[in-house]
This record gives structure tokens, C-alpha cells and sequence, in this order.
């Protein structure tokens, strides 16, 4: 949720958890009523003892934006501010923010932390730009101090998420989306440990199919994402393609961001090859068939560390939609910031159904013994997921490939699904026995 106090006026009745599910059954065509945010004003409420103050809610990474927004509108408006408008990364950043912050305080608008609670009335330094949560214009709201501020919050129909990126440990920020790359690998190679004691296979062949696993994973996905979203890095800034830093204005160490699941699927196709024929001298489908069972919930996993970065958003939803969310920390590459779908939420979901489907069919069915129609539903299921959600997501990047009104990602998830119906067949022609 939000890192401040969010209140609901009404109880979830009945009748709204029957239309949470209508809305749920048919949200792959929301997409038709999304909503369209004039200006990029959302609306909400300031609640106080004194009652309930109506304010246009505006959020936007350019600084600009934020000063035009507000000597733009006439009702009273709240800006929540996000990293882009806060944290810095040199003294010239300082000194672009800084005259904005000055005007508004000229103005008589309240600048206010998470608490709401009002700072930069001692001066403003760097540090303590930190500190600021929001801008408060507002011509029935004349005070707020430290005790009002107790007794005031932020009322919407929507939902915000506005967390942390990582966890502070000595002075390093562990961050989500990293976290949650460890946590795909470490339960996979779990799982994967109680797959191969199932089958009678000695763990020694764990190792090598992590480490294979891994790098098939990381280059593949950050490869794929070049190639598919962004080809213009081969020219522009060629050694991050392959190493996590950016050379371009500066050397700075960035993680590996910007992954493409198809490009990881192909360079993990291709790893497991040589891992079945050269390390464990099985079928690859027989690999393949427990593999896309961990990676079904690694795939959760990683959406849900994107749900963390507020990055591969959907489209504007409705404010009263009880999907729509708001991400202050989104990205500048969508403008002002509205409610939206969480779509990396809806792939995560989808995922953790594949792979408790997968589960139960390897554990309890003998489907296991037909090499390569796990392999197949996995391939056929997984890319439904993603081309579905694909209805409701903002593009990735550039488009590269786009058809019909098909965007890249979901023509790429054609060939995958039609991959997965094939294998499915030939597995027919490619059963063992338990003993084998």
C-alpha cells in the first residue's frame, strides 16, 4: 500500500465483492473503458478533524510539469513528489530542483513529509530534500502543524503504492528487485532438489544447472531486451548491453536492468541443451519438463520485484476500478503519473497458478513419463498468460515489432504458444517408463 495512512469511506459490501469479480473476469477488455486523466489530475481527499478537503491529485518525474500542474489548476492540489524530484545524484541536479522549491514556498504552499507535516521552512540543503513527501496547494487548508498533522491523511478510491526500493543494510541498499531474483533461484534449486530426489538423481547435477540456469537467464534477458526494445544500445552504449553499468554520460553501476522474458527463454533453451546432452546425458524434454516448473515461480518472482521498481505498468484505469493503482515512483516515460493497472501483479498471479498446476501434474499424474508435454502446457499456458496482459500493459520500450495492433511482446509470445502445442503432440512419441 502507501507509506502513508490510506482510509476507505465504505465498507467492501457484497454486491462490491461481486462486481470485484465481474471486473476480474472481464479484465482482459477493461482495456476499452480505461480511463482518461485530463491534464494528468486524479482526484482525492485531505482528511483532517475539521472534515474532508477535495484536491486534485498530480504526480510527474519532470519538475516542470509539477510547476505548471499547480499554477495551472484553481481547485487545491496535491503533488506527491517521487525520486525523481527529490533525490540526487549531483550538485547540478541541486541547483535545477532548488529555485522550483523556492517559488513554491513564495507561493504559500505547504511543502509537507510523509506525516505531512511541513519542512523546509528551516532552508532547504540536499539532505534534507529527502524529507519532502509533498506539495500541498490548498486555499481551505490555511494551517497545518505538528499536532493537526497527526490527524491528517490522504483519502482516494484508488490505491497507492509508494514504498521503498530496498532495505538500508551498513550503508548499501539491498534492493526488491534483486532480492527477488534471489528468492526465484534459491526456491528453485529447492524444488528442484526435491524433483530429482523424486526421480532418483544425484544431486551433484544441482550445481551446473543453476549455474547454467543462471546465465542462460541474466545475458539471455538483457540480450533479448536489446535486441527486442532497444537496438539502438549496440551503437549508442555497447558495453551495457553486456555489463551492468552505463558508460553514457557517465560510468555508472546499474544491476541488470531492462530483461526480456523471451530472450531469457531462448538463451535458456539453449542452455539446457548442452546441459542435458554434456552433464546429466538425458532427454532434454525430460529436463525441460521439471525446469519449467521453477521457472514458473521464478517468473512470480520477478513480477513482483517489478511491482517493487513500479516499472512494466498497464494502461490508465478507472479511479473507482479496484485494480487501479498509483505509482508515484514511476518512470518519466509515460508523463504525468495516474492510477493503473498492476499488470505485473496479474502475470505474477497467472504464474503461481502455472507452476501449482505443473506441481500437482508432475507430482500426482504420470504426465512426467511423457517427455516434453509439461514442457509443451508450460510453453502453451505461460505465453497465453503474457499475451493476454499484454492487452493492458504500457509498451516496453520501442516497439521494434508490432502487428494487427499486436505489440512486441505479444507476437513473440505466438510462436512460443504454437512451440508448446507441437511439443505437446510429439510427446506422444516419447514416453518412458518409471524405471527409465
Amino acid at each position: 500500500m502507501t507509506q502513508f495512512h490510506l482510509k476507505k469511506e465504505s465498507k467492501f459490501k457484497m454486491k462490491d465483492k461481486i462486481r470485484f469479480f465481474i471486473l476480474f473476469a472481464l479484465l482482459p477488455f477493461q482495456l476499452f473503458f480505461s480511463q482518461e486523466y485530463k491534464n494528468g489530475f486524479s482526484d482525492g481527499s485531505i482528511v483532517t478533524k475539521k472534515g474532508s478537503t477535495p484536491v486534485k491529485i498530480f504526480v510527474s518525474p519532470d519538475m516542470k510539469q509539477v510547476y505548471d500542474a499547480l499554477g495551472s489548476e484553481n481547485a487545491d492540489v496535491l503533488v506527491i513528489l517521487n525520486k525523481y524530484n527529490t533525490e540526487l545524484s549531483s550538485q547540478r541536479e541541486y541547483e535545477y530542483l532548488a529555485p522550483y522549491y523556492e517559488e513554491f514556498k513564495k507561493k504559500g504552499y505547504f511543502i509537507l513529509n510523509e506525516n505531512f507535516m511541513p519542512v523546509g521552512e528551516e532552508g532547504m540543503s540536499a539532505e534534507s530534500l529527502k524529507s519532502y513527501k509533498y506539495i500541498l496547494k490548498s486555499n481551505q487548508l490555511t494551517k497545518l502543524d505538528s499536532q493537526m498533522s497527526k490527524m491528517v491523511w490522504l483519502n482516494t478510491e484508488f490505491s497507492i503504492w509508494n514504498p521503498n526500493e530496498g532495505i538500508d543494510i551498513f550503508g548499501f541498499k539491498l534492493r526488491y528487485y534483486g532480492l527477488m531474483f534471489v528468492f526465484a533461484f534459491g526456491f528453485g534449486i529447492l524444488i528442484m532438489r526435491q524433483i530429482f530426489k523424486i526421480d532418483n538423481v544425484d544431486d551433484k547435477f544441482i550445481d551446473p544447472l543453476f549455474t547454467w540456469t543462471l546465465l542462460g537467464t541474466i545475458f539471455g534477458a538483457r540480450i533479448g531486451h536489446v535486441v527486442f526494445y532497444e537496438p539502438s544500445l549496440f551503437v549508442t552504449d555497447f558495453w551495457s548491453v553486456f555489463l551492468p553499468i552505463r558508460t553514457k554520460p557517465t560510468l555508472e553501476f546499474t544491476g541488470f536492468s531492462g530483461l526480456a522474458s523471451h530472450g531469457a527463454t531462448i538463451a535458456l533453451i539453449l542452455t539446457t541443451l548442452y546441459y542435458s546432452y554434456r552433464i546429466i546425458k538425458k532427454n532434454p524434454f525430460w529436463v525441460y519438463d521439471r525446469l519449467g516448473i521453477v521457472i514458473a515461480l521464478g517468473g512470480a518472482f520477478v513480477r513482483v520485484g517489478n511491482f517493487f521498481n513500479s516499472e512494466i505498468i498497464g494502461k490508465p484505469a478507472s479511479e473507482t476500478s479496484p485494480f487501479a493503482i498509483l505509482f508515484p515512483q514511476q518512470s518519466m516515460e509515460y508523463g504525468a503519473i495516474v492510477p493503473r493497472y498492476p499488470t505485473q501483479l496479474f502475470e505474477a498471479f497467472g504464474y503461481v497458478c502455472l507452476f501449482i498446476l505443473l506441481a500437482v501434474l508432475y507430482k500426482f499424474t504420470r504426465k512426467k513419463y511423457q517427455q516434453g508435454w509439461l514442457f509443451g502446457l508450460f510453453f502453451v499456458i505461460l505465453w497465453s498468460i503474457r499475451f493476454f496482459v499484454e492487452f493492458l500493459k504500457e509498451p516496453q520500450g520501442n516497439e521494434v515489432i508490432t502487428f494487427a495492433g499486436l505489440n512486441t511482446g505479444q507476437i513473440l509470445s505466438i510462436p512460443f504458444m504454437l512451440a508448446g502445442v507441437a511439443i505437446m503432440i510429439y510427446s506422444k512419441k516419447n514416453k518412458i517408463e518409471p524405471a527409465e
